[in-house]
């Protein structure tokens, strides 16, 4: 944290360990006359920068920070509104300064790029848990069946422990080194065409506001009591919370061959199962069907092969773990949250750091 007086000629970088090396870091990269990485997806002008509200005599610009005093009624959203032009960087600020609570008075930097893109430090790198749900019921509870209790007390266990749920594509963006993300994000996904993805998931994400991706395979997309029809689907999709994925046309085992299928033959199936699913989800929904959930969570080179050749952007497998920013995209792992977990359980799955970088 900085300390000391701000005004209009000097500022006191006396500060906080971490601080002070992010502070030499800017300087040196200044110096080389380097450019540092973007944290958003847009370039912020700086004619907008210079043209924000900065009341004289608490905020001072630089050419890659600002240095802010807060003020009474300032929270972390509203100085990213103000200065970074988006409310929901808050994290990003307060992640920077070390800190958790704003009071006034308090002293801050506000950087306008990304200083640790790919998750990566001195003490070691982040990694992104990806959780998986398949049913969930009202009362029943088995090992693929969430009880609506549950997965209502998961997602306050969340907002609890200060998690931050981000999209697939945010998701990716961290792993093509594209965005800094939250240090404590988290992805939800839901696996199978159930009912209870609409009827139960879909309502407590919304109280939450937690973006989630469901994999759908289209053969079994159909009105009734246990599936999802076409209706739903869209609803969910519009919604902004669901983002509607592929898990492929029939639900098939991918890597295995049916009835002594020839290999002519299986390829030729294979490839209807990621094409033909992916066509119509795109053509019901009108969007862009980039990623796979694998079916029992199995692959294989031909697969992958094929997954690259069609243009999707990654896939998943359900191989327990977190992900740093260079796992295989097309080999993503996923934590099962299975019916029996306890709160504990559950949190033995959410793993954002490896502190191994210099072991």
């Amino acid at each position: 944290m900085v300390r000391g007086p701000l005004t209009e000629t000097s500022f006191d970088f006396r500060c906080s360990a971490p601080l002070y090396f992010c502070w030499i870091m800017l300087t040196a990269f200044l110096m080389a006359g380097c450019t540092l990485p973007q944290l958003f997806t847009k370039t912020l002008p700086q004619t907008e920068l210079q043209t924000s509200p900065k009341p004289e005599g608490f905020a001072r610009t630089f050419p890659d920070f600002i240095a802010v005093i807060a003020q009474p009624g300032d929270t972390f959203s509203s100085l990213a509104s103000r200065y970074l032009q988006d409310p929901s960087l808050d994290w990003f600020i307060a992640e920077f300064n070390n800190i958790t609570y704003l009071s006034p008075g308090q002293e801050l930097i506000i950087p306008f790029n990304a200083n640790e893109k790919g998750g990566v430090t001195l003490e070691g790198y982040q990694t992104v848990p990806v959780i998986c749900y398949h049913r969930l019921s009202k009362t029943t509870e088995d090992k693929l069946t969430v009880t609506e209790k549950a997965f209502e007390e998961q997602m306050g266990f969340l907002k609890r422990k200060g998690y931050r749920v981000i999209t697939m594509d945010e998701f990716f963006d961290f792993l093509d080194f594209k965005r800094q993300i939250p240090k404590k994000s988290v992805v939800i996904t839901i696996d199978d065409n159930w009912r209870s993805a609409y009827d139960i998931a879909f309502p407590i994400l919304k109280t939450y506001g937690y973006p989630a991706t469901l994999f759908l395979y289209t053969d079994l997309i159909r009105s009734s009591d246990k599936t999802l029809s076409w209706e739903v689907i869209t609803e969910m999709a519009k919604s902004g919370i669901m983002n509607i994925q592929c898990h492929t046309k029939t639900h098939r085992n991918l890597v295995e061959g049916i009835d002594k299928e020839s290999f002519n033959d299986y390829f030729e199936e294979v490839k209807k199962e990621l094409t033909e699913s992916a066509m119509i989800l795109e053509k019901h929904l009108n969007t862009d069907i980039k990623y796979l959930a694998y079916p029992y969570g199995e692959t294989n080179h031909l697969v992958i092969a094929l997954l690259k050749k069609l243009g999707y952007r990654g896939s998943f497998t359900v191989e327990k773990g977190s992900n740093p920013f260079f796992i295989h995209h097309y080999r993503i792992k996923r934590s099962m949250i299975n019916g029996d977990f306890d709160l504990q359980d559950f949190e033995k799955n959410l793993t954002t750091r490896d502190n191994r970088a210099l072991q």
